[in-house]
């Protein structure tokens, strides 16, 4: 039987690809838990200027430098996604393009999270300017 990583969001633990138990002993998914979770950074332009500087170290290899996923350097097994559009297909919360940056997007799309090299603020600058991109409020 394989490992499971145990994420933290709120007061909810969850298992990934499980089924989570909240604090008040309510059972949901790690996307839904994911999609509850509220943003802690304000959005500010300071707030997104870090997030774009934290982009283009951390992203822009596959989404390219403006966020389109069309870098020529991506893989060319993997399909990053447009995060200038407005298709969200893995959730468009705050909390899910968190969780994403965080734990990553696979296995079909092979997109590694940065848990562990990236600190939970710095992936909240950077939803902040993914928010920016397309001019998508939070949500």
């Amino acid at each position: 039987m394989g490992h499971r990583k145990v994420m933290l969001w709120g007061a909810a633990v969850c298992l990934v690809g499980a089924v989570c138990t909240s604090a008040a002993g309510e059972q949901t998914t790690p996307r839904a838990v994911a999609a509850k979770t509220r943003n802690p950074v304000p959005t500010s332009a300071a707030s997104v200027a870090n997030g774009q500087q934290l982009f283009q170290k951390y992203c822009r290899f596959c989404h390219g430098a403006t966020g389109r996923g069309d870098s020529p350097s991506a893989p060319k097994d993997m399909q990053p996604s447009n995060l200038t559009d407005a298709t969200w297909t893995r959730g468009g919360s705050d909390g899910e393009i968190f969780a994403v940056i965080m734990e990553g997007a696979g296995p079909d799309y092979k997109m590694k999270g940065l848990k562990g090299k990236l600190p939970d603020q710095d992936a909240w600058h950077i939803v902040n300017y993914v928010r920016s991109l397309s001019g998508a409020a939070p949500k």
